[in-house]
């Protein structure tokens, strides 16, 4: 894996990463105008329309599905690159989108690692262990950006058809997905790479964009049927065992064996 590469060539970012934020700003209009046409239907009473604008303009503020991939593509380069923009994060809950598409980031070079044919077991132990605290660490995180978008709401009415896979889940899939784009991209570039490598790997190019493209445009309305009363979601977790070493047989079984005798 090279230390350092080009930035991503135009052709193989998504529209939607360098497009303006004019269909965030058209979600936030019409997000508050549904809560407040909507309380003032159901209670019209001044508190409630101003306690239901501030929900729904802090939650629309939070999750902004063009700009989670900008900040993806932009983390991507400069991780690869440092001496390129260093993507910023303009609240509390991008912070978290970052920590969560690093976790994914290490998590891809770190299986890499473990591919590697020169590596000895040794080598390859010390990856897969690594490898286990990193897919950790992306479920925790996973998990805490649907635990952020549900402190931000008011509670759902358990009537509402529950959507089965979450925001965080989609952000997650998306992470993966700016990886495998970054990383086509760069087949396409591959001086070493023949001429059909690089046809292959630019339609693949074109694959990838389409479903982050695709997915993107899902997770924009998802939030936005959420913010308007139309779905809920649920926290799912992910109850991983692998790493406890109360729950793995394997290592609760290993740590009785070396335990002291009384």
């Amino acid at each position: 894996m090279p230390n350092s590469v080009a930035p991503l060539p135009r052709s193989c970012l998504s529209p939607r990463t360098s497009a303006p934020a004019t269909f965030f700003v058209f979600a936030f209009v019409i997000a508050v105008a549904f809560a407040f046409f909507h309380c003032l239907l159901s209670a019209g009473s001044p508190a409630c329309v101003l306690g239901t604008l501030g929900w729904s303009l802090l939650s629309t503020l939070m999750l902004s599905a063009v700009q989670i991939v900008r900040l993806h593509d932009q983390a991507t380069v400069f991780w690869h690159d440092p001496s390129a923009p260093r993507p910023t994060a303009a609240t509390r809950f991008e912070q978290l989108v970052l920590d969560q598409h690093r976790a994914n980031f290490d998590l891809w070079h770190r299986e890499d690692a473990a591919r590697d044919p020169m590596s000895g077991d040794p080598a390859i132990a010390d990856c897969k262990r690594a490898i286990d605290k990193l897919n950790q660490l992306r479920n925790d995180l996973t998990e805490r950006l649907d635990r952020d978008l549900l402190e931000s709401l008011p509670a759902f009415n358990p009537s509402l058809p529950l959507h089965s896979e979450t925001p965080g889940l989609m952000i997650d899939r998306l992470s993966i997905l700016a990886l495998k784009i970054f990383h086509t991209a760069e087949e396409t570039n591959r001086e070493s790479a023949t001429s059909e490598h690089r046809k292959w790997n630019s339609e693949r190019l074109t694959i990838l964009n389409e479903q982050r493209d695709d997915l993107a445009g899902c997770l924009t309305t998802l939030w936005s049927d959420i913010l308007a009363g139309r779905r809920r979601f649920k926290l799912y977790r992910q109850l991983k065992m692998y790493n406890d070493p109360a729950l793995n047989p394997v290592l609760y079984t290993v740590s009785s064996d070396t335990d002291p005798k009384p």
